[in-house]
C-alpha cells in the first residue's frame, strides 16, 4: 500500500523528529554527537534550507527546519544516508539505523513554532538527562544563548520573541508544551545505573556478573536495555564492548 504524501505546512516549516530502529541508541560517543552535526551543517550547506533548532538525544533528534531548495524528504534522506554509513562501518552493522520514516508536525503559526522550539531545547531537561538547558551541549540553546556562528538560524525566533533576553527566558520557563513526539521512557542517569544493574542482574560488582552463564549474561544485556540503561552504561557495567552489547540487542 502506498505511503500517504505528507502534507505541505503553509510557513514551510516543520517540526522533525528521527528515533532509532526498535528504540536503539544512535548516538554512544561524544564523536557520534559531532559527526551527526557536521552531517547537519554539510547537508544544510548543499540544501541552503534554514535549522531553527535542534537536539540530539540519545536514540532520536528533533529538528525545526524550513527545506527552502528542496523537499523535506529529501533533505532527511541526505541526512540519514550520511549518517548511518557513517555509523555502520564505525560499529561494523549493517542494515536500518532510524525507524521508518522520520515523523513531522507543521508549523502554521508564529505561537507553535516558539512552543516546538522550547518544547526542543527542554527535551534533554524533561528525560532527565540534565538539569538545566545550559548544560546540554547537543542542543541549539547555547548558539542562542551565545551568538556564535553554527548550523542554528537564530534570527527569527529572536525577532518573533522581541529579542534576545525574551527568547532566553521564555525557553527557560516551565510548562506543559505539548507537541508531537514518541513516547519513550526516560533514560536512566549516570548515578542509577549501578543501582539498576544490581537490582536487575543481582550481581553487586562485575565479577559476579562474568561469573553468569554466556546465555544469563546475554538476558541481562537485554533487560537492562528495556530498564533504559544506553548501550555505553551496559558496555561499562558488563565489562563487554559496545559492539558485543550491540550485537546482542540486535539479535
Amino acid at each position: 500500500m502506498p505511503r500517504r504524501a505528507r502534507k505541505k505546512s503553509t510557513t514551510n516549516i516543520y517540526h522533525v523528529m528521527m528515533r532509532g530502529v526498535n528504540r536503539q541508541i544512535i548516538f554512544e560517543e561524544d564523536s557520534d554527537y559531532r559527526r551527526f552535526l557536521n552531517v547537519l551543517k554539510k547537508c544544510k550547506e548543499i540544501s541552503g534550507c534554514k535549522i531553527y533548532a535542534y537536539c540530539l538525544m540519545p536514540n532520536h533528534v528533533h529538528l525545526l527546519v524550513s527545506p527552502e531548495g528542496e523537499d523535506l524528504d529529501v533533505f532527511m534522506k541526505r541526512i540519514c544516508c550520511r549518517y548511518v554509513y557513517w555509523f555502520n562501518k564505525k560499529y561494523g552493522r549493517i542494515g536500518h539505523l532510524f525507524q521508518d520514516r522520520f515523523k513531522s508536525e507543521n508549523i502554521e503559526n508564529e505561537a507553535y513554532f516558539l512552543t516546538v522550539l522550547r518544547y526542543i531545547i527542554q527535551n534533554p531537561v524533561k528525560a532527565c538527562i540534565c538539569s538545566d538547558v545550559e548544560s546540554y551541549r547537543w542542543s541549539c540553546y547555547n548558539d542562542y544563548y551565545f551568538r556564535k556562528n553554527s548550523i542554528t538560524d537564530t534570527g527569527l525566533a529572536v525577532e518573533l520573541s522581541g529579542g534576545l533576553k525574551r527568547l532566553i527566558k521564555f525557553v527557560n520557563e516551565a510548562n506543559e508544551d505539548q507537541v508531537i513526539d514518541y513516547s519513550d521512557k526516560k533514560f536512566v542517569l549516570e548515578k542509577k545505573a549501578k543501582e539498576t544493574m544490581v537490582s536487575v542482574t543481582g550481581c553487586k560488582n562485575l565479577s559476579d556478573y562474568q561469573r553468569l552463564s554466556p546465555k544469563e549474561q546475554k538476558d541481562y544485556v537485554r533487560r537492562l536495555y528495556d530498564y533504559r540503561l544506553s548501550m555505553s552504561q551496559i558496555a561499562k557495567l558488563t565489562g563487554k564492548s559496545k559492539t558485543t552489547v550491540y550485537r546482542i540487542l540486535s539479535n
